[in-house]
C-alpha cells in the first residue's frame, strides 16, 4: 500500500513538472550539490524562489531556460566570515563577490558589529541588495558599550549588562556571538566572561566564531581556548580564518589541528574556516602591543608622548615586524587603505620609510608604523604566512572556506585580493590546478557545509523544496584575478548566479535583479 502511494506521489509529481511551467529551469546540468557526495547530470527547476524539482526535466516548459552543458551548477557559496558591512550600502550588488559565486555573506566577525544589531538589520533589509545577508553579534562591541575600552574584569552587574544585549541581538536574528580576542577591548576579556556571554548565545542556537588572542608563538594555547569557551558554553564553536602568522610558528597547524580531532573525539563541537592566502590583513595597529591600546586612540597618543612609554611600544614593535606580522621585513606590511592618505595605499613599510628618508631597518621602520598609526592608522596586508599551513588547514575536514574579505569599490584603495577571489581561487588552484581538494569536497567547504554550521536549513544544498541560491561555473577557467600587485581585478568562470530564484548574475553580466535578503538565526523572533 506504501509503495503504491509513493509511487503515485512520484508519479504526479512528474506530471506537474511536465504541465506546470518552470519560473527558470537548468538544462544538462552537472550537479555537484553541496554535499561533498559525487556529482550527477540532472535538471533543474526553480519556481519563485526554491528548487521545486532535481531531475529529467527536459520535457518540461519554463520561462527562462538555461543551458548549462559542460558547466557545473551547485548551490551558491556561504561566506561565514566576511565584514560586509565595509561596502553593503555602497556596492550593494556585492560584485566581486556575485563573479565568485557568493549568494550568502555573514557579517560581524571578530568580535566588531553593530549593537543594537536589530536596527542594522532593518537597515540592509531595506536596501535592495543582490545578496543575502546575516549577522553575528560582535563581543568586543559589546564589551565597548557596557565598560568601554578598559583593561580590567567586568563586575557582575555589568557581566548581567552585557548577557542582556546578547540575548536582545540573539532575538534580532544574530546567527551566534564572535569574539575578537586579539583585538582591544576583546583582549582585555578574561576567558570567563567570554563564557557567559557564549552560553546566552547557545541557549538561542548559535555559535561562537573567534578570533583568537594569538595567531602566532601562543597559537596552540589560543585554540585551547576557542575550544574551551565551546565546551564550557555549551555551544559550537570556531577557530576563524585559521593561520599561523611567523616563520619561527609555521607547521604548527600540526598540533592546532590535532586539538581540533581530539577536541571532537570526546564531543566538542568545534570547527575551523580559513582563506587561500598566504597573507592576512588587519590594522597596522596590530603591530602595537594591546597595552598601548587601552583606552583608545587618544590614550595610545598620550602614551607615545611619554618617552619611555613610547620606548616600550617601539620595541615591541621592532620584535612584531622581525618574528611575528612583519615576519623579518618591513617590506611585508604593505598598506591596503589609508583614509587620511590615500596615496600610501599599495606600499609596503620599507618603501614608506625610506620615502621619508631613513634607512630601512627595524627601529626606522617602527618609527614609520608610529606615525601612520598617530595620524589615524591604516589598514595594512601582513606576508607571514606558509603554504604549507594553508594547504594542511583547507584539506583538513573540518574547515570550511570563508573570505574575511570587505565589498571593496572597484579600482578604490589596495585592498586584500580575498574580497575578489577567495571561493574561486579554491576551485582554480586548490581544486583544478593543486588538485588539494576534490571539486565536490571544495563546493561542500564553501555552501553545505556553512550552511549547516549556521542552521540554515533551506540553503546550501541542491536539493527540492530548498531556496533558489544556485550558481553556475566553468571548472576549467573558473579562477581568481586579483593579486596583491593589482587587486582590482573580478574572478572569472562564474557564468550565472541566481538569489532566491532570481538571475541577478546572466552570462556573466550583473543584472537589475535585487533579491537578496536579510537571514535571521535560529533564534530570531518575528
Amino acid at each position: 500500500m506504501r509503495a503504491c502511494f509513493l509511487a503515485a506521489l512520484i508519479l504526479a509529481g512528474s506530471l506537474l513538472a511536465q504541465t506546470t511551467p518552470f519560473d527558470i529551469l537548468i538544462s544538462n546540468a552537472r550537479v555537484v550539490d553541496g554535499t561533498g557526495g559525487p556529482w550527477f547530470y540532472a535538471d533543474i527547476g526553480i519556481r519563485g524562489d526554491v528548487i521545486s524539482a532535481i531531475g529529467p526535466l527536459s520535457g518540461s516548459s519554463a520561462r527562462v531556460r538555461i543551458d548549462a552543458k559542460g558547466l557545473v551548477v551547485a548551490p551558491g557559496f556561504i561566506d561565514i566570515h566576511s565584514h560586509g558591512s565595509r561596502g553593503i550600502f555602497t556596492v550593494p550588488t556585492a560584485e566581486s563577490y556575485l563573479r565568485e559565486g557568493v549568494t550568502t555573506m555573514v557579517e560581524g566577525p571578530d568580535g566588531s558589529s553593530a549593537v543594537p544589531l536589530g536596527p542594522y538589520l532593518d537597515r540592509v533589509s531595506k536596501t535592495p541588495i543582490s545578496i543575502n545577508y546575516a549577522s553575528m553579534l560582535g563581543q568586543g562591541s559589546v564589551r565597548q558599550q557596557v565598560l568601554g575600552l578598559a583593561n580590567r574584569k567586568a563586575t557582575p552587574e555589568e557581566i548581567e549588562k552585557q548577557k542582556a544585549i546578547v540575548e536582545q541581538a540573539m532575538l534580532d536574528g544574530a546567527f551566534g556571538l564572535s569574539t575578537g580576542l586579539f583585538y582591544v577591548p576583546g583582549n582585555f576579556t578574561p576567558v570567563e566572561e567570554v563564557i557567559e556571554l557564549a552560553k546566552v548565545a547557545g541557549r538561542y542556537g548559535g555559535i561562537h566564531v573567534s578570533h583568537m588572542r594569538e595567531e602566532a608563538s601562543k597559537i596552540v594555547d589560543a585554540v585551547k581556548e576557542t575550544i574551551r569557551i565551546g565546551e564550557e558554553g555549551g555551544l559550537p564553536t570556531q577557530v576563524t580564518h585559521h593561520k599561523v602568522i611567523g616563520g619561527a610558528n609555521w607547521n604548527l597547524s600540526l598540533q592546532t589541528l590535532k586539538l581540533v580531532e581530539d577536541a571532537r573525539a570526546r564531543g566538542v563541537d568545534v570547527t575551523v574556516d580559513a582563506y587561500p592566502y598566504t597573507a592576512s590583513s588587519t590594522g597596522i595597529a596590530a603591530l602595537f602591543p594591546q597595552w598601548a591600546q587601552e583606552g583608545g586612540q587618544k590614550s595610545l597618543l598620550e602614551r607615545l608622548s611619554a618617552p619611555e612609554q613610547r620606548a616600550r611600544i617601539k620595541s615591541a614593535i621592532v620584535t612584531n615586524l622581525k618574528i611575528d606580522r612583519g615576519a623579518g621585513d618591513p617590506k611585508n606590511v604593505g598598506i591596503a587603505r589609508c583614509t587620511w592618505e590615500p596615496s600610501l595605499a599599495g606600499k609596503n613599510l620599507a618603501e614608506i620609510t625610506k620615502a621619508r628618508g631613513l634607512e630601512v631597518n627595524f627601529e626606522n621602520a617602527a618609527e614609520t608604523a608610529i606615525d601612520l598609526q598617530a595620524k589615524g592608522g591604516c589598514s595594512a596586508i601582513y606576508h607571514a604566512i606558509s603554504e604549507d599551513d594553508v594547504v594542511r588547514i583547507l584539506k583538513f575536514p573540518f574547515t570550511m572556506v570563508a573570505s574575511d574579505g570587505e565589498i571593496p569599490v572597484f579600482g578604490k584603495d589596495a585592498p586584500h585580493p580575498r574580497s575578489y577571489g577567495t571561493f574561486a581561487r579554491v576551485l582554480g588552484v586548490y581544486v583544478r590546478e593543486k588538485k588539494v581538494l576534490t571539486l565536490e569536497d571544495a563546493v561542500r567547504k564553501m555552501s553545505g557545509f556553512p550552511a549547516q554550521r549556521l542552521k540554515i536549513w533551506d540553503r546550501g544544498l541542491l536539493r527540492t523544496g530548498m531556496k533558489a541560491d544556485v550558481i553556475i561555473f566553468d571548472p576549467s577557467t573558473v579562477a581568481d584575478k586579483s593579486d596583491f600587485s593589482a587587486p582590482h581585478q573580478y574572478s572569472v568562470g562564474v557564468r550565472d548566479v541566481i538569489v532566491n530564484g532570481q538571475v541577478v548574475l546572466g552570462d556573466g553580466k550583473v543584472t537589475s535583479a535585487r533579491s537578496g535578503r536579510v537571514l535571521y538565526g535560529p533564534g530570531h523572533r518575528q
